[in-house]
């Protein structure tokens, strides 16, 4: 490793192996070279003169790249895709003659990314699996657990944990419900030619149209592709990227959200990520335990959301059938988004295998707040016993206000119910007051929603996914 060149932190700090494989010169130039010999294997079936031993050549060095030619190559000729071109033509002479016959840049270049953007939707697909599986197994344990409801990030009714963790998963689902969409239509651009009117495959082939569509269709089918577009100019519709990374940030939003809560949980001490034995929260202050997964998590959402700007940008902005203004944009924006949501999908997997839930903090705040939310019981059970209704009212409006005063002028606990025990115009049973201050009366439907939604929205998922599920989720740091 160089240490007097910047390093790519998504490479050396966050992403995974896979990942990184996906995205490298290793798997870029074979799948060039791929190409090239699936598309003369073709050629030779559709009748042009190209021998065994010519695609034998190319099909021998498939993984045999000497990048330092290439690179001089690349020098040389200003142009990447013939750089390479003579590259395998310099150790497989006899094929050099038929490499990338008939084809245009884009060929290999749009192809390859089109097969890299597939894979790289299949590896996020495994992990967002993961976390669905996490977030339905925490769901499911904590769906009775009674917690403070917040609406403006101020006290509100009661829900419980699980219900919460429900809403996670609800936005976790719609990503995944478009990550599916995308790989299963996700078009190849095949053979097309230079503006993708097919005019040097209509020479190779005497005009002959159907032998040019078989070419597009039979290669397009060997690389796994079911859809091909029907039309291109020299390039796939940059439309495609835009709403590939459109769905990276749809996902890196969903982890945003969830982080965000859960930063605010873990400075309330109900709810927290995982602290390894010997991890540090803070250099200067000993007894912290700083979310830094989840902040991590958040610093690369930002970045993906961000990143998901550029492919629009590009899609608006190309002239008639191509201009080369993507390209820099493309080699930046696709990998780096797809590296980040790797690297998000692993880090937030890797906090749902260990997040810790503090059950009585939980209930000391509840308890903080209840005696506020149980006012219109109060008042109905004092009309009962021949209680005025406004006049009730009013008195407990008084007493809220006076244990409200309380709480935050002088630190006091909240002693609203003391208060209403010992006021005699309310006449209430002090024991069946704190039998209804039970909180699980206060949750509404909340563990049953979170049953039937990890039931009929979740689990079909997990079963359609099994063999997915199962995940690494150590960090590099």
């Amino acid at each position: 490793m160089s240490h007097h060149k910047y390093q790519n932190p998504l490479e050396s700090r966050y992403s995974s192996d896979e990942m990184l494989y996906n995205f490298s010169p290793d798997m870029k130039f074979s799948t060039w070279r791929k190409l090239w010999l699936a598309l003369a294997e073709i050629q030779k079936e559709l009748g042009l003169d190209i021998s065994d031993e010519q695609l034998q050549e190319i099909r021998e060095n498939i993984h045999n790249i000497d990048y330092e030619v290439a690179a001089k190559y690349e020098k040389q000729f200003r142009h990447d895709v013939m750089a390479h071109v003579h590259t395998l033509g310099d150790i497989a002479p006899k094929a050099k003659p038929i490499i990338h016959l008939g084809a245009t840049s884009a060929f290999v270049g749009d192809n390859t990314d089109l097969i890299q953007i597939r894979e790289g939707l299949i590896i996020v697909k495994k992990k967002l699996v993961n976390v669905i599986k996490g977030l339905n197994d925490f769901a499911q344990e904590y769906k009775d657990l009674p917690t403070l409801g917040f609406t403006h990030f101020q006290p509100a009714q009661l829900t419980t944990v699980g219900k919460r963790a429900t809403l996670w998963l609800q936005s976790v689902l719609l990503d995944f419900e478009e990550l599916e969409f995308r790989i299963d239509t996700l078009r190849f651009r095949g053979v097309k030619g230079t503006t993708g009117t097919a005019a040097s495959f209509k020479e190779l082939f005497d005009g002959d149209y159907e032998k040019v569509k078989t070419l597009d269709r039979k290669l397009s089918e060997q690389f796994g592709f079911k859809k091909v577009l029907g039309v291109t100019g020299q390039t796939y519709d940059r439309k495609i990227d835009a709403e590939v990374l459109a769905t990276l940030s749809n996902i890196a939003q969903s982890a945003h959200k969830f982080t965000n809560d859960l930063r605010l949980l873990q400075n309330l001490k109900e709810i927290e990520e995982p602290f390894e034995k010997s991890q540090i929260g803070s250099s200067a202050m000993a007894y912290k335990r700083n979310p830094m997964r989840s902040e991590r998590i958040s610093a690369l959402a930002k970045f993906v959301i961000s990143l998901a700007s550029s492919p629009a940008m590009v899609a608006s902005t190309q002239w008639f059938e191509r201009t080369l203004d993507d390209s820099a944009n493309k080699r930046l924006s696709i990998p780096q988004a797809f590296l980040s949501i790797d690297a998000i999908l692993i880090i937030w997997n890797n906090i749902l295998d260990g997040m810790v839930v503090y059950p009585k903090v939980i209930e000391k705040r509840i308890m903080e707040e209840l005696p506020f939310m149980a006012t219109e019981y109060i008042i109905m059970e004092g009309v009962k016993n021949g209680g005025d209704r406004q006049e009730l009212h009013e008195l407990i409006r008084e007493h809220s206000m006076e244990a409200a005063k309380q709480v935050k002028m002088e630190g006091k606990p909240n002693d609203l119910v003391e208060r209403i025990l010992a006021d005699e115009r309310f006449n209430i049973d002090k024991e069946k007051l704190q039998q209804v201050l039970d909180p699980v009366n206060f949750i509404g439907f909340a563990p049953i929603q979170t049953e039937e939604f990890l039931a009929e929205h979740v689990q079909p998922i997990l079963d359609d996914n099994k063999e997915l599920i199962g995940l690494e989720t150590d960090l590099k740091v």
